[in-house]
């Protein structure tokens, strides 16, 4: 392998797991404004499989175009080798974390050896975790941060005529539905933080684990439907989303809100309306000044990150694999090299 090439997992074509190939490809460089990191971990996310299958759930109208071969990813956490003269704030050999260029459906992407990134988009790695717990945070991190916090940016949301806006959680009733997972994890802690009273809604194996990050109830929805057991709610989180948040509309008080993590699908505006429940959602975005937040958290033990399961960069299938068999506890990372 030249110096000019790396490692890193491709697709040539849309499908299943099995079209991720571990193959030679051209090591990026740094453009304007950028810096080239030495990926130590990759932190892998549905926009990862919803690339790698061509975006099969988006109307047809929607789907962006994605040249081949393409790499997915966005998340990771690892070493600066090389930056921009341009860059302040950082430099050669900064442990640094982000979730690089999203949304974009670019060819720098995450399942690599190298990625050059905006500086923008990255911020330096929580000392007190390794890059593999780095690596799981960007954007299920920002995602929870962007919904329940800050939302940070102006950009005309796609998803709805109107910007979200985060809801003031103090004292409030909080509902995380999924929440043992990727995004529903930190949004249990967020809330938690902010002075919620939080219900997390998952399996009942992931009770003790939700109970640890601070939940004050825990529903098993295997044996009790969360919608039907409460009632005037201040805020749903559904990190589960889709079609089925509707379903969650009744449990809400007048004058409280659906946050819906994946809102396609969801129909039930009318009946919000009546209700008078809002029901919002946003698009994450790279962030690294709200990254550089997050990471103060994670330094002082606020707030944690939980791995589900890890796998080499080479085994980016089984990751994936791994993600379709669902009932996750945190995030599944890919490591690459040292991990130190």
């Amino acid at each position: 392998m030249s110096i000019n090439t790396m490692k890193a997992v491709r697709f040539h074509e849309f499908g299943d797991p099995q079209v991720l190939r571990y193959e030679d490809a051209p090591k990026p460089e740094v453009g304007p404004g950028e810096v080239l990191i030495r990926v130590h971990a990759v932190g892998i996310n549905p926009p990862d499989w919803y690339l790698r299958e061509g975006y099969a759930a988006l109307p047809p109208e929607w789907r962006p175009a994605v040249p081949f071969p393409a790499i997915p990813g966005s998340d990771v956490s690892g070493v600066i080798e090389a930056l921009a003269d341009d860059v302040e704030g950082f430099a050669v050999g900064d442990a640094v974390y982000g979730m690089i260029r999203f949304p974009s459906f670019g060819d720098s992407r995450a399942y690599a050896e190298y990625v050059s990134a905006p500086a923008s988009d990255v911020a330096l790695k929580p000392a007190g975790i390794d890059h593999v717990h780095a690596a799981a945070v960007p954007m299920s991190g920002l995602t929870a941060w962007q919904f329940l916090i800050n939302l940070g940016h102006d950009v005309d949301n796609p998803l709805q005529s109107t910007r979200h806006e985060p809801v003031p959680l103090a004292g409030k009733r909080v509902l995380v539905n999924g929440a043992a997972g990727g995004v529903g994890h930190f949004a249990v802690q967020l809330a938690k933080h902010r002075g919620a009273h939080v219900i997390a809604v998952a399996s009942g194996k992931h009770d003790a684990f939700l109970r640890q990050l601070g939940a004050d109830e825990v529903v098993d929805y295997t044996e009790t439907v969360p919608e039907n057991a409460f009632h005037d709610l201040d805020l749903v989180v559904d990190a589960v989303g889709g079609p089925s948040t509707g379903r969650f509309l009744p449990a809400i008080r007048q004058g409280g809100a659906l946050f819906p993590i994946f809102p396609l699908g969801f129909t039930g505006h009318g009946e919000a309306e009546k209700l008078g429940v809002t029901v919002s959602a946003t698009q994450v975005r790279s962030d690294g000044a709200q990254l550089a937040e997050l990471g103060r958290l994670l330094d002082d033990g606020t707030i944690r990150v939980a791995i589900d399961s890890s796998f080499a960069l080479e085994d980016a299938r089984l990751a994936h694999e791994r993600a379709a068999a669902g009932h996750i506890q945190g995030k599944i990372v890919l490591t690459v090299g040292s991990q130190t």
